[in-house]
């Protein structure tokens, strides 16, 4: 069903929808953040340098693993599905984390970034594919999206960081978590308004065995879960974390140029423009996490 509604006058109302979904969202992983730091050195007494580079590398997989997923969205899931998975796996991270070890904090970080990765690319895909090309509605439709992320950014480091400061940093976790569950909700409850922009490339032999026994969509599953244990020993072995981040970053940015190089100079020069953009990308998060 497409989302007709609004489309003269206004923005699609799948926007509004996409906008609570993400904002909670939002609430899930700052929440989460929010009370990361103080839980590693305090609670768990790893010491300030270990719980900088824990937290370090944590936040730089958070900002890799959506490479990942939007190549999965686009070749096999779909955003929807991809978004909805996403999700689930970042609810799920939060409730093992309020475990309260050492151990389950590693392994729920391990789930939330896998989650992250599907989730937070796809979401804003979906809000550009509300919109015809040329649309001129579509940057306020983005400023009106990006205001649901401060939004939940905000709540997240008010409402959990003093939830976890008053009855402890797991009850702030579980209250992420909790947030996430609300977004999966609403996500769901809206996903007739956005149906038409978030369907599988091939939804016909998604779910057909093609890997052996395997479907694609139980091939995504599974490979996402077999992810989980090796971002777990990276957040537990930070020094091998940022050499692999390094080797991440040379083979995106070589990908780039060979298809530039394969498609022509105009699109070759786009390239080089998006790698510069994505430079003053990483060096402005960086200085925003400090």
């Amino acid at each position: 069903m497409t989302d007709t509604t609004h489309v003269e006058k206004g923005h699609p109302q799948g926007l509004y929808w996409l906008f609570a979904a993400e904002m909670w969202e939002r609430f899930c992983y700052y929440g989460m953040r929010a009370l990361l730091l103080l839980y590693l050195v305090q609670s768990l007494a790893m010491g300030d340098n270990m719980g900088f580079a824990v937290y370090g590398a944590y936040t730089a997989l958070v900002y890799v693993m959506p490479v990942i997923g939007g190549r999965i969205a686009d070749g096999i899931l779909g955003s929807r599905l991809a978004v909805l998975f996403g999700g689930i796996l970042m609810a799920i991270g939060e409730f093992i984390i309020v475990g309260g070890t050492e151990m389950l904090l590693f392994w729920g970080m391990a789930v939330i970034v896998v989650g992250n990765g599907l989730f937070k690319p796809n979401i804003s895909t979906m809000v550009g594919k509300l919109y015809p090309d040329g649309d001129p509605r579509k940057d306020s439709g983005f400023t009106i999206f990006y205001i649901g992320i401060n939004l939940g950014a905000l709540l997240a480091t008010t409402v959990c960081a003093e939830v976890g400061n008053i009855y402890g940093a797991r009850y702030g976790f579980a209250l992420a978590g909790f947030g996430m569950l609300l977004g999966i909700l609403i996500f769901q409850l809206g996903s007739r308004h956005y149906a038409h922009v978030s369907a599988p490339p091939s939804p016909d032999t998604l779910h057909r065995p093609k890997f052996g026994p395997l479907s694609p969509f139980t091939a995504v599953v599974v490979g996402c879960l077999a992810l989980i244990p090796v971002l777990y020993f990276l957040l537990r072995n930070t020094d091998i974390a940022g050499y692999v981040l390094i080797a991440i970053t040379i083979l995106v940015v070589g990908s780039l140029i060979l298809r530039g190089i394969k498609d022509g100079k105009v699109q070759l020069d786009k390239m080089f423009g998006f790698i510069i953009l994505m430079i003053f990308n990483v060096v402005f998060w960086a200085c925003f996490e400090q």
